[in-house]
C-alpha cells in the first residue's frame, strides 16, 4: 500500500518535472536548450518524457491547424498575390540581369583602371612609408658616414662627438632596424678604436717633444740671453751687475717671459689636447693623466742622464741644458694650457728630481775640467740655464749655491794655469837688472809695475832697473788672475763684499801656494847660481813692496775698503819674505858648497920639509871667488850681505879646522891658513869677519907660539888668551905631531932636537889628557 503510494508520488513528481522542462523548452532560445535536454537524458524517465513531448506537439499542431483554418482565405489570397509578384519579380530579375550584364561589359575597363589605381595607391602608400622610414634612417647613415670619414682623416675628437650624437640622438629613433643594431654593437669598438688612435697620436707627440726638447731649450735660453742683455743695456753698465740682476732685471724678465713663444712654435700640442678631451669624454681622464705623467717621468730621467763625454766640450753641457730647459718649458706650457693634466705638485716633484740629478752631474763632470776658460764658459751657461728656468717659475737657488762650489774648482784650474805661467816667466828670465835705453821704455816698465826711485830717474840713459823682467811680468799676471776671478763672480747675484772676499781668498792661494812653490822650485834648482839667487832676493823685495798696490787694485774693482769688517788681507808680503829667506838660505848653502869644492881641490906637497913662500892656487882661487861674490852682495840689503859673508867665513873656518885635523902633515897647511887669515877679504869693515876664524886662529897661534904654559894655566878663565881652543882638538894635533916621522915633521922650525921635542910633546899631551879628564869629571 505504502509502496503504491510511494510510486504514485514519484510519478506525480516526474510528471511535474517533465511539465517544467517542456515549458522551459517552449520559452527558451534554441541555442540554450542543450542543458535542459541533458537534464532529461540524465534522468531515467526520458521515455515518458518523449511521450509527453509528443502529446504536446500534437496539441500545438491542432492549434496551428485551427488557426490556419481560421485564416485560410486570407492565406489563399496571399498566395495568389505572391504568384503574381513572382512573375513580376522574374521580369525584374531578367531586367537586373540584363542591366548587370551590360554594366559588367561597360565596367570592365573601369575595373581594370580601378585595379591599377588600387595598385598605384598601394605603391604610393608604400613609397610614402618608405620615404618616412628613410627620412629617419638617412641622418643615421649620414652621421655614421661622417664618423667614418672623420676617423679616416684622424679627426678623432670630432669623431667622438659625432659618435655621441649618433648613439644618443639618432639611433634610438630607428633602433628596431637590424643595421642599427649592428651600429649599436659597433659603438664600443669605435670608441676603443678612437682611444687607441688618439693614444698613438699622443705617443707620436711624446716622441716629437723628446726630439724637439733640445731645440726648444736652445730657443728659450737664447731669448732669455737677449732679454738679460736688453735689461743690462736699459739700466746702463755703470751700475753694479749684482744689483741690476737682483733688483731690476727680475721684473723685466717676468714681463718678457710672458711674450716668449718657443714651445708652441716648434711643437704642435693639439694631439695632447685632443687626446685629453677624448679620454675625458670617454670617462678615462685619470687613466690618461697617469699615462702621460708616467711617460714624461721616463723622458725626464733620460733627459737628466748626461753623456759620458759631456765634460770634454762646452757644447756637451749646452746640449744637456737645452734638453732640460726644453722639457720643463713644455711641461710649463702644458700646466698653463690644460686643466689638471699636470699640476704644480707634479711639476715641483719633477723639478726637485731634475735639480738634484743636474747638480750631481755637474759636480761630477765639472771635476774633470782642467781648462779655466771652459769652467768660466760653463759657469756662464749655468747662469743662463738658471735664469731661464727661474723665468718659468722654477726655484734655482741650489744652482747658484753649486756655482760657488764650482768657483773653488775654477780657482784651482786658474792656479794650475798660472803655475805654468809663472814657471815660464821664471824659466825664461835672465835674472839680470832690466836695461833701459830711452824714456819710452822706462815709462812702459813703470806703467807695468809700481816702481819709483828718484835717484834712478835722475840718472842718464842707458840705465838699469834693480829688478829683472820677471818682476813686472809676475805683477801683471797677478792682476790678470784677479780679473779672471772677477769674471767668474759676475751674474752670481753676490754682494760686493762677497766678491771681494772671493777674489782675495783666491789671490792669497795664488801667492802663498802657486807663486810661492814656483819661486821655491827656482831657488832649489841645482843649476841656480849665486847671481840668480841675489837677483831673486832683490826681485822678491820689490814684489813685496808692490803688495799694497795689489790691495788698492782689488779695492778699486770691488769698491770694498780694506778697513771693512771681515775683509781678508793679502798674504803676498809673507810669500815674498819666505821666498827671500829661502833664497838667502840657498845662498849660504851654495857658498858653503863652493868653498867645499875649492877645498876638495887642495893639492899639497906633503913631503916638503919647509913651508912654501906663497899660498896654493886653490886658495888664491877661493879668495878671488869670495871677493867677486861679496862684491855682488853690495846690491843686497846690508843684513843679508853681512849674514852671507859671516856664514861663508864660518864654514871656511870649520872646513879648514877639519882639514887641519885630518892632514898627515901640517907644515904647508899652517902656512896657507896663516896667509889666508893674514889678509882679510876686501870690503869688510873692522874685525867683524875675523870672528869667524877665531877658533882656528887661536889654535894655530897656540901651536906656532908653543904657548902651552899659558894655555894650561889660564884654561877655563874668561880672560884666557886661548879661550876658543878645545883641549881635545889640541891633543889630537899633538898626537899627530908625535906620530909624524922625522922626515916629514910639520913643526920643524920649533925642533932643537928630536928627543927633546918628543919629550916635550909627551909632557904637554899628558897634561892635556889630565885637563880633559878633570873637565869631564
Amino acid at each position: 500500500m505504502e509502496r503504491g503510494k510511494m510510486a504514485e508520488l514519484e510519478s506525480l513528481e516526474t510528471a511535474a518535472e517533465h511539465e517544467r522542462i517542456l515549458r522551459e523548452i517552449e520559452s527558451t532560445d534554441t541555442a540554450c536548450i542543450g542543458p535542459t535536454l541533458r537534464s532529461v537524458y540524465d534522468g531515467e524517465e526520458h521515455g515518458r518524457f518523449m511521450e509527453k513531448l509528443e502529446a504536446r506537439i500534437r496539441n500545438h499542431d491542432r492549434e496551428i491547424e485551427k488557426m490556419c483554418n481560421f485564416h485560410y482565405q486570407g492565406f489563399v489570397d496571399s498566395i495568389t498575390e505572391l504568384l503574381k509578384v513572382r512573375g513580376e519579380a522574374q521580369k525584374l530579375k531578367n531586367q537586373v540581369t540584363d542591366t548587370n550584364r551590360k554594366l559588367q561589359n561597360e565596367g570592365k575597363e573601369l575595373i581594370i583602371a580601378m585595379e591599377e589605381l588600387k595598385q598605384c595607391r598601394l605603391q604610393q602608400r608604400n613609397i610614402s612609408a618608405t620615404v618616412d622610414k628613410l627620412t629617419l634612417c638617412l641622418p643615421v647613415l649620414e652621421m655614421y658616414s661622417k664618423l667614418r670619414e672623420q676617423m679616416k682623416s684622424k679627426r678623432h675628437y670630432p669623431a667622438l662627438k659625432t659618435l655621441e650624437h649618433l648613439e644618443h640622438t639618432y639611433l634610438p629613433q630607428v633602433s628596431h632596424y637590424r643595421f642599427c643594431k649592428i651600429m649599436v654593437d659597433n659603438i664600443p669598438k669605435l670608441r676603443e678604436e678612437i682611444k687607441e688612435v688618439s693614444m698613438s697620436d699622443l705617443k707620436d707627440f711624446l716622441e716629437s717633444i723628446r726630439k724637439h726638447s733640445d731645440k726648444i731649450g736652445e730657443t728659450a735660453m737664447k731669448q732669455v740671453g737677449l732679454v738679460c742683455t736688453h735689461v743690462l743695456e736699459a739700466f746702463g753698465e755703470e751700475e753694479d751687475n749684482c744689483k741690476i740682476l737682483n733688483q731690476k732685471s727680475d721684473v723685466q724678465l717676468r714681463g718678457a717671459f710672458a711674450t716668449l713663444e718657443t714651445s708652441q712654435d716648434l711643437v704642435d700640442f693639439s694631439p695632447v689636447y685632443r687626446c685629453l678631451h677624448i679620454y675625458s669624454v670617454l670617462g678615462a681622464r685619470e687613466t690618461f693623466e697617469n699615462y702621460y705623467r708616467k711617460q714624461r717621468r721616463k723622458q725626464a730621467r733620460l733627459v737628466l742622464q748626461p753623456p759620458s763625454n759631456m765634460h770634454e766640450t762646452l757644447d756637451g753641457y749646452r746640449k744637456y741644458f737645452n734638453q732640460i730647459v726644453g722639457f720643463f718649458v713644455v711641461e710649463d706650457h702644458i700646466l698653463h694650457t690644460t686643466q689638471g693634466l699636470v699640476n704644480r705638485a707634479y711639476i715641483d716633484e719633477l723639478w726637485e728630481m731634475a735639480l738634484s740629478k743636474t747638480i750631481a752631474a755637474l759636480r761630477t763632470h765639472s771635476s774633470y775640467c782642467s781648462d779655466p776658460s771652459l769652467v768660466l764658459d760653463l759657469k756662464n751657461l749655468i747662469v743662463l740655464f738658471a735664469d731661464t728656468l727661474q723665468g718659468y717659475g722654477f726655484p734655482v737657488n741650489q744652482l747658484f749655491d753649486m756655482l760657488l762650489e764650482i768657483q773653488d774648482q775654477y780657482s784651482e784650474t786658474l792656479l794650475k794655469k798660472w803655475s805654468g805661467v809663472f814657471r815660464n816667466i821664471l824659466d825664461s828670465d835672465n835674472y839680470s837688472p832690466i836695461p833701459v835705453t830711452n824714456e819710452e821704455v822706462y815709462k812702459k816698465i813703470v806703467g807695468q809695475f809700481p816702481f819709483q826711485d828718484a835717484e834712478l830717474e835722475k840718472q842718464a840713459f842707458p840705465k838699469k832697473f834693480p829688478f829683472s823682467e820677471f818682476v813686472p811680468k809676475v805683477y801683471n799676471q797677478i792682476k790678470e788672475f784677479i780679473y779672471a776671478c772677477l769674471k767668474f763672480s759676475e751674474d752670481l747675484h753676490l754682494s760686493s763684499t762677497e766678491v771681494d772676499d772671493m777674489i782675495r781668498k783666491s789671490t792669497n792661494l795664488l801667492l802663498t801656494r802657486t807663486l810661492s812653490n814656483c819661486l821655491q822650485n827656482v831657488i832649489k834648482r841645482k843649476n841656480v847660481g849665486l847671481t840668480e839667487l841675489v837677483q831673486i832676493i832683490i826681485n822678491t823685495t820689490h814684489l813685496e813692496k808692490s803688495c799694497k798696490f795689489l790691495e788698492e787694485f782689488i779695492t778699486n774693482i770691488t769698491n770694498v775698503l780694506p778697513e771693512t769688517v771681515h775683509t781678508t788681507k793679502l798674504y803676498g808680503t809673507t810669500t815674498f819674505k819666505d821666498a827671500r829667506h829661502a833664497a838667502e838660505e840657498e845662498i849660504y848653502t851654495n857658498l858653503n858648497q863652493k868653498i867645499d869644492q875649492f877645498l876638495q881641490l887642495a893639492d899639497y906637497d906633503w913631503m916638503a920639509m919647509e913651508p912654501g913662500s906663497k899660498a896654493s892656487d886653490y886658495l888664491v882661487d877661493l879668495i878671488g871667488f869670495l871677493r867677486s861674490t861679496f862684491a855682488v852682495f853690495t846690491h843686497l840689503p846690508g843684513k843679508v850681505a853681512q849674514t852671507a859673508c859671516m856664514s861663508a867665513c864660518k864654514h871656511l873656518s870649520t872646513s879648514l879646522m877639519q882639514l887641519l885635523l885630518e892632514a898627515e902633515t901640517l907644515n904647508h897647511l899652517v902656512f896657507h891658513v896663516s896667509l889666508c887669515l893674514s889678509g882679510p877679504v876686501p870690503g869688510f869693515q873692522g874685525d867683524t869677519l875675523q870672528l869667524a876664524f877665531i877658533d882656528l886662529r887661536q889654535l894655530l897661534d897656540l901651536f906656532i907660539q908653543w904657548d902651552w904654559s899659558t894655555y894650561l894655566a889660564d884654561y877655563g878663565q874668561p880672560t884666557c888668551k886661548y879661550l876658543r881652543v878645545n883641549p881635545t882638538t889640541a891633543l889630537i894635533l899633538l898626537e899627530k905631531m908625535r906620530d909624524t916621522s922625522r922626515k916629514n915633521n910639520v913643526f920643524a922650525q920649533f925642533r932643537k932636537n928630536e928627543r927633546d921635542k918628543q919629550k916635550l910633546i909627551d909632557t904637554v899631551a899628558k897634561q892635556l889628557r889630565s885637563l880633559i879628564n878633570s873637565h869631564h869629571s
